[in-house]
């Protein structure tokens, strides 16, 4: 077969096959009256094999030696063409992720476009002191796009900068929540833990919204994070996680507070009240943890946690009695007079153990 038509139907231009001929690569078995390269099957069996090994990104040097070196090796040299693969992706993600923040920002013209370019170098800058003063001071006339900070929040580990990076997401407005949404749904818990605390500082139903959907996380870190914003945004659906934030001790302060403040509500107080003198039945063998669900008590509306501090004076675990005694001593010694109405039985008297309301 001529080198014309072996072009024709290997794919393998005639050009190229002339190529591996003069590498020693690929050389026809014979030639015609005329001189013209003649191929084989052998040949163009050949030329298939070298097609299919350029497709896995070897170099002509290196086909040669796997055809011809019945000693080489593929595995080493698999590995280390896989790794270059992965770079190579990585860097077209990138590009791809850059092409695509410069489509976002639809700039006006290629002066527009090198500032976002700008942004996006300081942005990735290996110095968090220059990724910190981009987000703060961005070059004139251009405001950082909302889905470049949202990127950049998720992706921010050091603490400073990504503070910095919040303040400017919630005051982006606009798509700030949907930019950063993805992010409470990612596989990487980090990653849920930055998006969970950016969102924590967007105001408005979507954010709440997506907070509710993060207290269900896997991670406690998210759940915790969520449970204090919602909290603070007066949702009740909080209140299982803020309880249990005190049983654990972790922000139990914070969480203890904002379950007083969200008391206040009639029809939150009893379940509140309720949550946590449920804890503290069954958790009869954790002094430090009753201590704080005592110390919880104490930050509610007195008449609805009266009752159940007085109880709580004669508890068996000492520290709990002791600490019960102080709060009902102090609470009344900083009261005034009281009248008839407010001597009766309080709300919060419930029985220790018993999670139904009086």
């Amino acid at each position: 077969m001529l080198i014309g038509e072996v072009a024709r139907r290997s794919g393998v231009s005639a050009r190229m096959l002339r190529h591996y001929d003069s590498l020693g690569l690929v050389r026809p078995t014979g030639r015609t009256v005329g001189g013209y390269r003649e191929y084989s099957t052998e040949d163009i069996r050949r030329i298939f094999h070298v097609e299919s090994l350029r497709s896995l990104g070897l170099s002509l040097r290196q086909i040669r030696r796997a055809l011809e070196d019945p000693a080489f090796a593929p595995s080493a040299l698999v590995g280390s063409l896989i790794q270059k693969a992965e770079d190579r992706l990585k860097r077209e993600q990138e590009l791809l992720a850059r092409l695509r923040t410069v489509d976002v920002a639809a700039p006006s013209g290629w002066q527009d476009v090198l500032r976002i370019v700008e942004l996006l170098h300081g942005l990735n800058s290996p110095s968090a002191a220059r990724r910190q003063q981009t987000v703060l001071n961005p070059a004139e006339g251009m405001s950082v796009p909302t889905g470049l900070l949202a990127g950049a929040v998720l992706a921010e580990s050091d603490p400073n900068v990504a503070g910095a990076l919040r303040w400017a997401l919630a005051r982006a407005g606009g798509d700030a929540v949907a930019s950063v949404a993805p992010g409470v749904h990612s596989a990487n818990v980090d990653i849920r833990r930055r998006a969970v605390r950016a969102v924590a500082e967007l105001p408005g139903d979507e954010a709440t919204a997506l907070l509710g959907e993060a207290l269900g996380d896997s991670d406690p870190t998210v759940r915790r994070q969520s449970a204090l914003s919602l909290g603070t945004r007066g949702a009740t659906e909080a209140v299982p996680t803020l309880v249990n934030m005190v049983v654990e001790g972790a922000n139990d302060v914070e969480a203890a507070e904002i379950l007083a403040s969200l008391s206040l509500e009639p029809d939150c107080a009893d379940r509140i009240m309720t949550a946590l003198v449920d804890a503290l039945a069954t958790r009869t063998a954790d002094s430090p943890a009753r201590v704080r669900l005592t110390q919880a008590l104490a930050e509610l509306p007195a008449a609805l946690a009266r009752g159940t501090l007085h109880q709580l004076t004669h508890d068996d675990d000492p520290a709990v009695a002791l600490l019960a005694s102080a709060l009902v001593e102090s609470s009344m010694n900083g009261s005034t007079a009281e009248g008839p109405a407010s001597r009766s039985k309080p709300r919060g008297q419930f029985p220790l153990g018993s999670s139904s309301t009086p």
